[in-house]
């Protein structure tokens, strides 16, 4: 039997199993579920504000149309992003639309990172950035992401503690980070076999974390070894099932990237009662 480790729990978009993704409404719900993080991706509005949004176009999370970076934020502003959700949510759970909870503007509308940050503010959420590339603003993206934690202090002072960390897939974008921000941990996040040079256990731009998907964890076991093996943390995404969950911790990731972090919460309660 394996020695039971508990990863922490990072809500994937919010509690985006039980209320539409990336909305104020799914990170409060996550909070409240016990996520010790939140996980969210950003884009930037054509006016020059993160949003959280994972799609480069708002058609399917949203009752409009188009891409982020061609909207200022006060259009994104007007836009319900429950809408898509609700109709769906109501089936799977055999309730009408009149029986789900109401949520007021703030909570449906679409969110800012500056609004998240106010949100974890004073707490010990952590939170998980990740930006979305390739996107039009290229660079800018991570140096925009840079100055607003800057501007809620949430720059870590050397050899401190993070709040934030930032993830992407594109190696630019650690590289951008660990110039911009050294102090702030990035996650190299990883959805395909794993390319040759990778398998010494290199991550680009310096990254000390990858985020592999739980496919890839399963499928190259060995790399997980190796990086484990030169102190490189894991955070797995998305773990939703049971059998995924016991099987990462078996594997002694470092966190678990889920859209059901209460769930998952219970499943880890009785690994470390039980073991694994």
């Amino acid at each position: 039997m394996s020695e039971f480790v508990r990863p922490q729990v990072v809500a994937h978009r919010g509690a985006s199993s039980k209320v539409a993704e990336h909305t104020l409404a799914a990170y409060e719900a996550a909070i409240a579920d016990g996520a010790q993080a939140l996980e969210c991706d950003v884009r930037l509005t054509s006016d020059g504000h993160l949003v959280c949004v994972h799609d480069s176009k708002i058609n399917r999370t949203s009752d409009g149309r188009g891409r982020v970076s061609n909207k200022r934020l006060t259009e994104l502003m007007d836009r319900d992003f429950m809408s898509w959700w609700t109709p769906q949510r109501s089936e799977e759970l055999g309730l009408s639309a009149s029986e789900l909870p109401e949520y007021d503007h703030e909570e449906r509308t679409v969110l800012t990172l500056d609004r998240l940050l106010e949100l974890i503010d004073g707490t010990d959420v952590e939170l998980a950035v990740e930006t979305k590339h390739p996107m039009r603003y290229g660079g800018y993206l991570e140096q925009s992401v840079v100055e607003t934690l800057d501007r809620y202090g949430m720059l870590p002072r050397p050899r401190t503690a993070s709040q934030v960390r930032v993830m992407s897939f594109a190696p630019v974008a650690m590289r951008r980070m660990s110039e911009l921000a050294p102090e702030v941990p990035t996650v190299f996040l990883l959805d395909q076999p794993v390319k040759r040079r990778f398998r010494t256990g290199y991550v680009p731009g310096g990254a000390r974390i990858v985020g592999p998907s739980i496919a890839l964890l399963r499928e190259q076991p060995k790399l997980v070894e190796q990086w484990q093996a030169d102190g490189v943390a894991i955070h797995v995404w998305v773990v939703d099932d049971y059998d995924d969950v016991r099987f990462a911790c078996r594997t002694g990731v470092a966190a678990l990237i889920t859209n059901r972090p209460a769930r998952v919460g219970q499943w880890l309660d009785e690994f470390g009662e039980s073991g694994l």
